[in-house]
Parts: structure tokens; C-alpha cells; sequence
């Protein structure tokens, strides 16, 4: 019991852990708190103190925009954008893409067939294209994209739990179950999903921090979130035509991006490796 509980204490002082648990639990404390900190949204305009420098007022800490908006209050307030759309989007494509893959590995034959030849035509689709096309047909806005992130990737939890399906589905445990008559839904959902849930955790961590940067980046090609909702890429998209006097429009939101990213990477990392019983052999 000390051994495992010293491992264990070993495990949460690792670089990842802490480093991934302070950027993370920071921004969504601060996101949290948005709605106390900031009951105007970040939308409160003051001409007088358009693209004001950081660090000069200390009511503006980060500065101001082209139209005298709180840079910092809008940085928090956007980031509920952000862990929204990533959270959400992966919550819907984990729950599509587990159903199909536990489908198609179990049953295997017509449905296997079905359902993984028409991932090989998804995948075969450039993301870019995909989500003009769509966003092109039904609109851009806050719900549609996140219905494009969830279709567009549904298709890596299927593979992923197909896979693992394949792997158990023959093993003892479960041919003991059907042997005493369990039926095909608690074979699904009791004996086989438990065990997959390791590796659906660590993509997902990891899908998150993918998410929030493919709205961003869609955002900031005008074909994701309306302008008018403070975002991180909507915030990047305004700011390009100021980089060169008022970098500050820019950099800060590059900034909250790239440190949520890299919180969810890192917590991503570590997840794998605790979750890996293998990873402290190898080691």
C-alpha cells in the first residue's frame, strides 16, 4: 500500500500534472468568474481610450481595442467561447463516435463495414474544405460550429473503439458473459465500454485543446463564431489590422490560446502515462 500510494503522490508532481493543472484550472477559474468580474460582457465601449497601451491604466491592465473595449475582460469573457465549443464538440463526437465503434467492432460483418468505409471517405476530406462547405450551407454561428467539430470528428473515437472492441471481444470475460446469457447491451455498456475508457479519456483531453484552436482558426476566417460574440479568433481577427501599433490586440488572445492549449496538452501527456499501465516499465 505505501509503495502504490508513493507512486501514486509521484504521479501528481510530475512537470505535466502541475504545470498542465495551473494553466487549465486558472483559465477556468478566471472563465468562471467572468460572469462576476465582468457583468457587461466586455462590450462596454470608451472611445476616449481607443487602443490604449498595457499596462498604463490600471483599469485597463491589458489595454484597450479599436474601440476602447477592455482587452483583459474580453480575453475572460472569450474564453467562455472557447471551453465551450471544446468541451461540447468533443462531449458530442465521443458520444457518436463510441456508439459506432462498439457497433461496428462488435458486430463486425454489414454494420463494420458500413460504418468504417464511410470514415475512410470522411477522413479522405480536408478539414478546411469540409467546414466551408458546411458552414457555407447551414451558416456559421456558435451551434453550427460546433455541429461541424462533432461530425467532423466522430470518425477517431469509432477507430479507436472499434480497435479496442476487436481486441476484448474474444477474451474470456466476455465469452464468459454471453456464455450465462448477459445480454448484447450489457456486453456493450457493462463489460466492454469500462475498458475503453482510458483511451477515450486521453483523446479527448487532447481533442479539447484541438477544438478550441480549430475555432479559433475558423473564427478568424469569419466562418465560425458571430463577430459579435467576444472570442479568442474573433479577437485575433480584429487585431490583425493593428499589429503593427497596438500589437497588443493580438498578441494577448495568441497568448490565452496558447497557454490553454498547451495546459490541455500537458494534461493530455500525463493522463496517457498514468493511465498506461505499461509506462512505468518503460521508464
Amino acid at each position: 500500500m505505501s509503495a502504490w500510494s508513493s507512486s501514486l503522490r509521484a504521479r501528481f508532481k510530475t512537470f505535466e500534472f502541475m504545470v498542465g493543472s495551473v494553466l487549465v484550472g486558472g483559465i477556468v477559474l478566471l472563465v468562471l468568474a467572468s460572469y462576476f468580474l465582468y457583468p457587461d460582457g466586455g462590450e462596454t465601449i470608451d472611445l476616449g481610450k481607443r487602443l490604449l497601451k498595457p499596462f498604463v491604466d490600471a483599469s485597463h491592465i491589458f489595454g484597450t481595442d479599436s474601440l476602447g473595449r477592455d482587452i483583459l475582460a474580453r480575453l475572460v469573457v472569450g474564453g467562455r467561447i472557447s471551453l465551450l465549443v471544446g468541451s461540447l464538440s468533443v462531449a458530442g463526437a465521443v458520444v457518436i463516435g463510441t456508439l459506432m465503434g462498439l457497433v461496428s467492432g462488435y458486430y463486425r460483418g454489414f454494420w463494420d463495414a458500413l460504418v468504417m468505409r464511410f470514415a475512410d471517405i470522411q477522413l479522405a476530406l480536408p478539414f478546411i474544405l469540409m467546414a466551408i462547405t458546411f458552414l457555407a450551407i447551414i451558416g456559421g454561428g456558435l451551434v453550427n460550429t460546433i455541429v461541424l467539430l462533432v461530425v467532423s470528428q466522430w470518425v477517431q473515437y469509432a477507430r479507436l473503439v472499434r480497435g479496442s472492441v476487436l481486441t476484448l471481444r474474444e477474451r474470456e470475460f466476455i465469452l464468459s458473459a454471453r456464455a450465462i446469457g448477459v445480454r448484447t447491451r450489457g456486453i456493450l455498456f457493462v463489460h466492454l465500454l469500462p475498458n475503453l475508457t482510458g483511451p477515450l479519456i486521453v483523446l479527448m483531453t487532447l481533442n479539447v485543446a484541438n477544438n478550441i484552436l480549430l475555432e479559433s482558426s475558423l473564427t478568424f476566417l469569419g466562418l465560425g463564431v458571430d463577430p459579435t460574440i467576444p472570442s479568442w479568433g474573433g479577437m485575433l481577427a480584429d487585431g490583425r489590422t493593428y499589429l503593427q501599433n497596438a500589437w497588443w490586440t493580438s498578441v494577448f488572445p495568441g497568448l490565452a490560446l496558447l497557454l490553454t492549449v498547451l495546459g490541455l496538452n500537458l494534461l493530455g501527456d500525463w493522463l496517457r502515462d498514468s493511465l498506461d499501465p505499461t509506462s512505468g516499465a518503460s521508464k
